[in-house]
């Protein structure tokens, strides 16, 4: 059975994949059928697919990892790689968990004083 999967290459936290249709009992990173794409999720990031390729192999029976087919449907998508939502530092989190979980305090009680006039005769 064939499968479309990741082929490791790259130097050690430098990695980069070649998309690859394979064998699914051969190595992970020996020779392989068809090269049809290319992922590196280091900078400078990038995501490359032939997308007429992938569509052919998948016709032809080759099926893809759970990973190959989420990258494809990234792909697909026309954004691979969305821009991160801006995360707080560890103390930011901290006062800001501790001011959620900090009682609420009803206001003060409104204390009415009467001004007395003084009369001048």
């Amino acid at each position: 059975m064939l499968k479309i999967k990741l082929a490791r290459f790259g130097k050690k936290h430098q990695a980069h994949y070649r998309i690859v249709v394979n064998e699914a009992r051969d190595k992970r990173d020996g020779s392989y059928t068809a090269l049809i794409g290319h992922y590196s999720p280091v900078v400078p990031k990038k995501l490359e697919i032939d997308v007429k390729a992938y569509e052919e192999w998948v016709k032809k029976g080759a099926q893809p990892t759970d990973t190959v087919a989420a990258l494809f449907k990234r792909f697909q998508s026309g954004t691979p790689f969305p821009a991160k939502k801006a995360t707080l530092s560890k103390k930011a989190k901290a006062k800001a968990k501790a001011a959620a979980e900090a009682p609420v305090e009803a206001p003060a009680e409104v204390v009415e004083t009467k001004v007395e006039e003084t009369v001048q005769a």
